[in-house]
């Protein structure tokens, strides 16, 4: 055997072993890509895609943070300052139906006055389709009409309840023309504290029949018109408010007029937030409106980061209340609001001065 055969040889071994070695070779996986969010715009801002899902997602919220001094709605309040403090979480669902956007809201807030604890509460939580809406809202007898002005102590003059649980059903003919039928919950089973004062609240534990709301309204250009009424199935009793809505470009204002079926008594629509002390020992419906009541309000912005309000109220019996305030918006998504109120109780012969210094940051 030759030099030449020797080399040739073990070069053709060293090339069968290093082949195969070769076919033994591991080679990594390719990397899954990254789902990253995905941003979803059918419903508004801030909505993401749920990751794996065609549920889209919000997450919002607000910090508060404020200073009261007296109080509007107690004629014998002597309280110096009150330091009170808020968060609230809100969580928004939404996905596509062949009915249109199944939603939902839930809203949780905690609460902290100086010298209390905290306190949380499920603030709202309900479903929505096609119009329809079941679980805990305001009510429509509110939140249709649209509340009263945009100060902070605006149902001073009680304009209706707030959270509760209903079955509601809003129509948008989409012309300008909507309206909205309700089924509520009459509280009979627990305190009316959760939409009034509880001290003239009717519970009747074994009251089964459900409140009842409807409303109509008509909106052209800068104008609206909305009236809306509700029935308390205990007390047998309700109320009727009407709303006129006006934008003049410089300024926006409201008026707005409720009547009471029985204006000897409190019902859930025609009640009261007052303290007890508002109104004689022997007549508690001197709290409420008497037979009717009426508010009024404008707003006037100044330039784009501060605007001013005002409302007054006035009822038949002869409560008087005004507000007015400044929303001041330093930089996006901080307010700070400055409100002085007041009221006067003629039933008792006494009247109140009070006011507000707010802080809040939403997101």
């Amino acid at each position: 055997m030759n030099i030449k055969s020797l080399l040739l040889g073990s070069a053709a071994a060293l090339a069968a072993v290093s082949g195969a070695h070769a076919a033994d070779a591991i080679v990594a996986a390719e990397p899954e890509p990254l789902e990253y969010v995905r941003i979803c715009d059918a419903y508004g801002a801030g909505y993401f895609f749920i990751p794996g899902t065609e549920t889209c997602l919000k997450i919002g919220g607000r910090v508060r943070t404020e200073g009261e001094w007296y109080d509007a709605y107690n004629p014998n309040s002597k309280q110096g300052t009150l330091w009170h403090t808020r968060a609230e979480l809100n969580v928004n669902t939404a996905s596509d139906t062949e009915y249109g956007p199944l939603k939902t809201n839930m809203v949780i807030r905690w609460d902290w006055s100086e010298g209390n604890t905290t306190s949380t509460k499920l603030l709202f939580a309900n479903i929505s389709l096609g119009g329809f809406l079941v679980g805990k809202a305001d009510s429509q007898y509110n939140s249709y009409i649209g509340y009263a002005g945009d100060v902070i102590n605006d149902d001073v003059i009680y304009d209706g309840p707030y959270e509760l649980n209903q079955i509601s059903y809003n129509y948008d003919a989409g012309n300008g023309f909507t309206a909205v039928v309700s089924v509520e919950d009459s509280n009979s089973s627990g305190s009316g504290a959760s939409y009034g004062s509880s001290w003239w609240a009717d519970d009747k534990a074994n009251h089964y029949a459900p409140d009842a709301v409807a409303g109509v309204g008509y909106k052209v250009g800068n104008f609206g018109f909305k009236v809306v009424g509700g029935y308390d199935s205990i007390v047998e009793e309700g109320a009727i408010k009407a709303r006129v809505d006006a934008d003049f470009g410089v300024f926006s204002a409201f008026l707005m007029g409720g009547y009471n079926t029985d204006g000897k008594k409190l019902n859930k629509y025609a009640g009261t937030n007052l303290d007890r002390s508002a109104c004689p020992v022997a007549d508690a419906s001197k709290c409420g409106w008497g037979d009717w009541a009426v508010w009024g309000g404008a707003s006037v912005p100044i330039n784009e980061k501060l605007k001013w309000n005002l409302q007054l109220a006035y009822t038949d019996s002869k409560i008087f209340a005004a507000t007015t305030n400044l929303k001041w918006n330093p930089v996006k998504n901080l307010l700070i609001e400055p409100e002085v109120s007041y009221t006067n109780f003629d039933s008792v012969n006494q009247d109140q001065w009070a006011g507000i210094l707010r802080f809040e940051r939403s997101f």
